[in-house]
């Protein structure tokens, strides 16, 4: 097992990462202050993993709640069956959340947590990639919105995040490789030799090989922490963490929550974002091929739905936390392995990048 640390004073908190860490009851219970928790999973998860995390807690005033799978069902009307949840079982605010899934599963569980009785502790255990790599570090939680992808929300961090690896295996290959365009992320923002890694690696963690996994996880968590630390609230350099997602969240809000996956949208927001850093003189020709040639290589798309056009995609754009009086504002590229603070970006470059991909 390995443990890392996200640095937030007194909010520090361990990352575990390992095989077999959902039966190490030890593990739990030294981030348990109380009899009562609740456990938030979805229908996918719950008839794989569920049982394993209850066996832990014996002794504990232990609930559940199930909701369904998908990122469709990320809103304020699911929101409020955790909800229920607590106050029909009288849990009191020392009570524990944990939330068993994937990043849905994440951001709702932790969102509830941040909200319940004005805030509860809650564990993340996470059972994708993306989520073990990405969402359930750094304490973002949040719904959304018809209008708009994580607009309702709140900073709240977990008391810890349990990675275990052994839920990969149940874990579908478009779920795994949507994870790997967060991982690529990391790589392109603040960390080159594990994007130099990925170019000559990425067939082994499409073969699911444990080590390339156990690697691309901890230096993924490594990178997200170190970010984190120094910027909490996203006030900074937090937000190069947001590389492709603008454009990924438009991809997601204009085609329905659950048409992409998140980490689809996002791989696809990487190659506008490439582009557009090309069109503004940040990065060569030469770099936006390696980059779309990695994402390729993962097998994931690059390519936009063909029924959003370059009006829908601006102004579901314009509906986005980085944004400054009305101005678009992007993460972009100054080479591969650095990310520019949110940038305000031309607009008739911007349009052209669009056009070059979806006409």
């Amino acid at each position: 097992m390995k443990q890392l640390r996200v640095e937030l004073k007194e909010k520090s908190y361990p990352i575990y990462i390992g095989s077999g860490l959902l039966q190490d009851k030890e593990i739990l219970l030294k981030h348990i202050k109380s009899k009562q928790i609740l456990v938030v999973t979805n229908t996918t998860i719950a008839p794989l993993y569920l049982d394993r995390v209850i066996n832990s807690l014996s002794g504990f005033q232990v609930e559940t709640v199930e909701l369904p799978d998908g990122e469709q069902y990320k809103n304020l009307a699911y929101l409020d069956k955790i909800f229920d949840q607590l106050l029909q079982k009288r849990f009191s605010r020392n009570t524990t959340l944990i939330a068993l899934g994937g990043g849905v599963i994440g951001d709702m569980g932790g969102f509830a947590a941040a909200c319940y009785q004005r805030g509860i502790p809650f564990i993340q255990i996470p059972t994708t990639v993306l989520a073990q790599v990405d969402s359930s570090v750094g304490g973002k939680t949040g719904v959304n919105h018809p209008l708009g992808k994580n607009m309702i929300g709140a900073f709240y961090q977990p008391q810890c995040v349990i990675a275990d690896m052994e839920v990969l295996d149940t874990l579908d290959d478009r779920q795994l490789i949507a994870g790997l365009a967060e991982v690529i992320k990391y790589g392109l923002i603040r960390d080159l030799q594990l994007f130099e890694w990925l170019e000559k690696n990425i067939a082994l963690l499409l073969a699911r090989d444990k080590e390339a996994l156990a690697y691309v996880i901890e230096r993924s968590c490594i990178n997200k922490a170190k970010i984190v630390a120094e910027d909490e609230f996203e006030s900074g350099i937090r937000a190069i963490l947001n590389l492709g997602h603008t454009f990924g969240h438009a991809i997601e809000t204009g085609m329905g929550y659950g048409k992409y996956l998140h980490g689809e949208a996002v791989a696809i927001g990487i190659g506008y974002a490439a582009d557009l850093s090309r069109r503004m003189g940040l990065i060569s020709v030469i770099d936006v091929e390696r980059i779309l040639a990695l994402l390729k290589s993962a097998t994931l798309p690059v390519i936009p739905p063909k029924e959003m056009k370059v009006t829908q995609f601006l102004g579901l754009m314009s509906v986005d936390k980085k944004n400054v009086d009305g101005e678009i504002r992007l993460i972009l590229l100054e080479a591969i392995g650095k990310a520019t603070l949110p940038t305000n970006v031309d607009q008739s470059l911007l349009e052209q990048t669009l056009k070059n991909y979806v006409g």
